[in-house]
């Protein structure tokens, strides 16, 4: 079963949804699916405290430290959506040699995620990106990483991973936030692969290679990423959108679109445009929002659910996730709890 549309203008209300099934019957159908994620992995590290005073020696919030908390973030983060609704996932990537590598592994097993995709790489640290935060505002971030491309000898360790996996997937996610792991011939080499198996290419991309991403399936570029790679000014508005969008098909040759637009929701273009408003859940945090949404509709490509429905879909669970402080996997009965209360007729 899946969700149908009828629309008579180019934007999703509520009294535009039909149903023949059920959000529970579409997140069933995700169980059942095999998700490949390629990309920047991340360590989320989270200090969390109270200011209560500023420092003598610098003119500088001092945090007095309760607790800490380390999660998992990127494509780690795209991977534990998926899991958590279900599918199979397996995730490639790289890491250093070192001891937030083992706070990776330790967490990967913790969440039931497979370790067998993370290479390790001596020349380089393990990207963590340390967020400091009083009463659940963010103070500062200190990022531990390397931006430097991978060398031919991991590019050929990530190739050969996933040559081993293309049989037996159902879709694919390229999680780029250009810290060297997909370089133009990992992602050439992969979405022709993909191609040639008929399996959805999904991607996620940051301005490093913007345009290396042709013939991919879906295409998720949020609003700045667009225009900084188109060179232009870009209004967060439908007009400007859709101009943009055409110009932005007319460079990748994709099948699908899908710009998130942050207070605007998202705009679907497919060869027609669909604008898809924001929900309007509480918002504590924005921290992991794209990768919630990229994993979901790599489920729903993969579940072949149309893609309207998709989007709708991951937008909102895209607003679940956005209620809790720092990236967090969306968990199956907030979904269903917020799509009840937002978009059920």
């Amino acid at each position: 079963m899946v969700f149908f549309y009828v629309q008579t203008s180019e934007h999703i209300t509520k009294q535009d949804v039909m149903t023949a099934g059920s959000i529970e019957t579409i997140l069933h159908s995700f169980r059942s699916k095999r998700i490949a994620v390629i990309g920047d992995i991340m360590l989320d590290k989270y200090i969390f405290g109270h200011v209560s005073r500023i420092s003598p020696e610098y003119p500088v919030p001092v945090v007095d430290v309760t607790h800490e908390d380390h999660r998992l973030g990127g494509a780690a983060n795209v991977a534990l959506n998926t899991q958590s609704l279900g599918a199979e996932t397996i995730l490639i990537g790289i890491t250093g040699v070192d001891s937030n590598r083992e706070i990776l592994l330790e967490l990967f097993r913790n969440r039931g995620l497979t370790t067998e995709g993370l290479i390790s790489d001596p020349s380089r640290p393990t990207t963590c990106k340390t967020r400091i935060l009083s009463q659940n505002h963010h103070i500062t971030r200190v990022d531990f990483e390397s931006r430097k491309e991978v060398d031919a000898s991991i590019e050929q360790t990530i190739l050969d991973s996933f040559n081993a996996i293309i049989n037996s997937i159902d879709a694919v996610v390229l999680e780029d936030y250009n810290k060297g792991l997909l370089s133009t011939q990992i992602i050439q080499h992969i979405i022709t692969t993909a191609i040639e198996h008929n399996i959805p290419v999904l991607v996620d991309p940051k301005l490093q290679n913007f345009l290396a991403f042709k013939k991919c399936t879906i295409f998720k570029p949020n609003l700045s990423e667009m225009a900084a790679s188109l060179g232009i000014v870009l209004h967060n508005n439908d007009h400007e959108v859709e101009k943009a969008c055409r110009m932005l098909q007319e460079k990748l040759k994709t099948d699908t679109i899908i710009v998130t637009r942050s207070e605007k929701g998202m705009t679907v273009y497919n060869g027609s445009f669909t604008h898809i408003p924001a929900t309007s859940l509480e918002v504590a945090d924005v921290s992991g929002a794209g990768d919630t949404v990229i994993g979901i509709l790599a489920l729903g490509a993969a579940a072949g659910i149309d893609i309207i429905t998709n989007a709708t879909i991951a937008n909102l669970a895209a607003g679940t996730v956005c209620q809790e402080v720092g990236a967090v996997p969306v968990k199956s009965e907030k979904l269903i709890k917020a799509y009840h209360e937002h978009l059920q007729l």
